[in-house]
């Protein structure tokens, strides 16, 4: 059901590392779209910002609610999906591909490690 590849924080944020680099794709997962319903607004940081661990790096706004995204990975952001603004129905049909957010550059990719794999991750959903 969840990308084996992604890591995931309990606020529901995954994470991709990309192999042989420090780049860091940051997306929110399918539960969390579910969750939210449709999605009305995104307010995404710039390229170049600066975003820590744990820290929020922009909002998606829904009809139900507005929910605050939180940095997986500290870093430097390399990369917005300015797609995504323009369609944001694309969160329901493909929030692992084309529905990625932003893409940072880690100063450490062994954060990652402090989040869920996609089995940890699911089983701590089943309570949901």
């Amino acid at each position: 059901m969840f990308p084996k590849e992604c890591r995931y924080a309990e606020t529901h944020e995954w994470a991709r590392p990309e192999k042989e680099t420090n780049i860091v794709t940051v997306g929110i997962t399918g539960f969390a779209v579910e969750q939210l319903g449709d999605i009305v607004y995104l307010e995404l940081p710039k390229v170049g910002a600066k975003v820590q661990k744990g820290s929020s790096l922009g909002m998606v706004e829904s009809v139900k609610a507005t929910s605050e995204l939180y940095a997986p990975v500290s870093g430097e952001v390399a990369e917005v999906n300015s797609d995504i603004s323009n369609n944001l129905e694309i969160f329901k049909s493909d929030p692992y591909g084309k529905a990625w957010l932003l893409k940072i550059k880690a100063s450490d990719k062994k954060e990652l490690d402090s989040l869920m794999d996609a089995e940890t991750y699911e089983k701590q959903l089943e309570g949901h």
